[in-house]
């Protein structure tokens, strides 16, 4: 979101905006939070390393959706925000957006390891390995964003972080450093993570042509085209700012409604697609969910 709408803005299309938004992260971690509920209450899904990996897709989810909605209000609510709290806001929501294409790989390599590798997958993809596998996401994820904080201690007075900021991260990030810095971390983990799909796609996709059952692999084929798609949308986020460059000079008048329905469709809107389909496709988390509410 732009730092100078709270400007431009009338109260009551802030208050608009602000509502839209607010509504659709509230609707979408309702969703996820149903999907974690399910998870939680039934023993069965915490021993598989497939559903814990997407229980722990779905919660990181649901935490960037806290911090992306909660650094939109703040751009309307009060945009100049104490820097050390804008760090934590912003690191966090950094190693959020980071983890979601790591977990999506690590969920191709465990179908893949269940397909190509049957023999092997109880012994590899074991509760244990992948509760050890999300701290090492975290790891992974966390990095770029100490990057940035160690770049931010080399070039900035320690006074800056008691100093007040317009909390954005190409606002609290300026320099060239920066921004060297997040082009190739976003480069080489995009790389990576496109380059374990497409290989476990393709072994998969051999595995289900020389199998007499094709059924669990044509199974696995699709969720790791799944998996690419979500990667997808999850992409449409780097597009941002090309279309806010692109659109922005027709139609300077609404530069703020541009900037708006950007962030709608390229921040909100691929998390609400995402618990969507992930939810309704997975029969055994849908029959749970429906035999929860049978219950009630």
């Amino acid at each position: 979101m732009n730092s100078t709408v709270w400007i431009v803005d009338s109260y009551e299309e802030a208050l608009a905006k602000n509502l839209v938004i607010v509504s659709l992260g509230l609707v979408i971690n309702f969703i996820n939070g149903m999907l974690v509920v399910t998870f939680f209450s039934n023993p069965m899904f915490s021993r598989d390393s497939r559903y814990i990996l997407y229980i722990h897709l779905v919660i990181n989810d649901m935490l960037m959706i806290c911090i992306s909605v909660t650094l939109y209000v703040l751009t309307y609510v009060s945009p100049l925000v104490n820097a050390s709290l804008c760090c934590v806001l912003v690191v966090l929501g950094s190693t959020t957006f980071m983890i979601t294409p790591l977990n999506l790989a690590g969920m191709a390599i465990e179908r893949f390891i269940a397909i190509c590798k049957p023999l092997h997958h109880a012994q590899i993809c074991t509760p244990e390995r992948t509760y050890i596998f999300i701290c090492l996401l975290w790891v992974i994820g966390v990095i770029p964003s100490l990057a940035d904080i160690i770049i931010l201690l080399l070039i900035q007075p320690i006074s800056f972080f008691s100093s007040l900021v317009l909390c954005y991260p190409f606002r609290l990030f300026p320099s060239k450093a920066h921004k060297d810095r997040t082009t190739a971390s976003q480069v080489i983990y995009m790389s990576l993570v496109w380059i374990i799909l497409i290989y476990t796609y393709c072994r998969v996709l051999f595995t289900a042509r020389k199998a007499v059952s094709k059924g669990s692999a044509n199974k696995a084929r699709s969720t790791i085209l799944l998996h690419g798609v979500q990667l997808l949308l999850c992409m449409l986020s780097y597009i941002a700012p090309v279309l806010d460059l692109i659109v922005t000079p027709f139609f300077p008048v609404h530069r703020t409604k541009i900037t708006f329905f950007n962030y709608l469709i390229t921040n909100i809107m691929p998390r609400l697609l995402s618990a969507l389909i992930y939810g309704v496709r997975d029969q055994r988390i849908l029959l749970n969910n429906v035999g929860d509410s049978t219950v009630l």
